[in-house]
């Protein structure tokens, strides 16, 4: 069956049978894939920063790309109540490994939800009509919920999508696109 929990468990153990150069091969792949979407004419692109523990797609190629041509990374911070807070990411913001092992923002500019034009949104697999599974806390729900109608959602995923994710909610948004190491969907 595919609920979220069943996904949730079924996908987390398929990470956690990748090795380090796989994961580096395909998240270059990734990267390299987002290159073929017509959406670098915008500014500000929010990247989540990858918990190498927890075997994500390593957004360091992405942030490159970013940087290269000359975009505004924006990249998020856990707050109290399952909110993320989101800023500017420049030469001298300081990041700080948090928790769960993921690199945040310390302080810095801050940018508001709905002034992002771009998420990169972090997720354990994704079915054929654009929704995801995270992993349980709806952080991305909230803040998606909280960008402008117009930001454009992309979810990578190591993973090619399962036909239909089958406990999807109300307060799910669903992605745009979603890139895999062979395939870029468009929903």
């Amino acid at each position: 069956m595919n609920t979220k929990s069943a996904l949730r468990k079924e996908y987390r153990e398929r990470r956690e049978a990748l090795t380090e150069s796989r994961i580096e091969e395909w998240s270059i792949q990734i990267s390299n894939r987002c290159l073929s979407l017509d959406l670098w004419h915008y500014s500000l692109y929010h990247l989540f920063m990858t918990a190498e523990k927890n075997k994500e797609v390593d957004t360091s190629y992405l942030l490159s790309v970013l940087q290269g041509k000359d975009k505004q990374p924006v990249v998020p911070k856990i707050s109290d109540g399952y909110i993320l807070e989101h800023f500017l990411l420049t030469d001298q913001t300081p990041l700080k490994i948090n928790r769960w092992g993921i690199p945040e923002p310390v302080s810095g500019i801050p940018i508001m939800a709905e002034q992002i034009e771009v998420v990169f949104v972090p997720l354990l697999t994704f079915d054929r009509q654009g929704h995801r599974v995270g992993y349980g806390k709806g952080y991305y729900d909230r803040f998606l919920a909280q960008c402008s109608n117009s930001t454009i959602r992309i979810g990578l995923s190591f993973f090619d999508p399962v036909t239909k994710i089958e406990d999807v909610d109300a307060h799910d948004i669903a992605l745009d696109f979603a890139i895999t190491p062979e395939e870029v969907y468009t929903f």
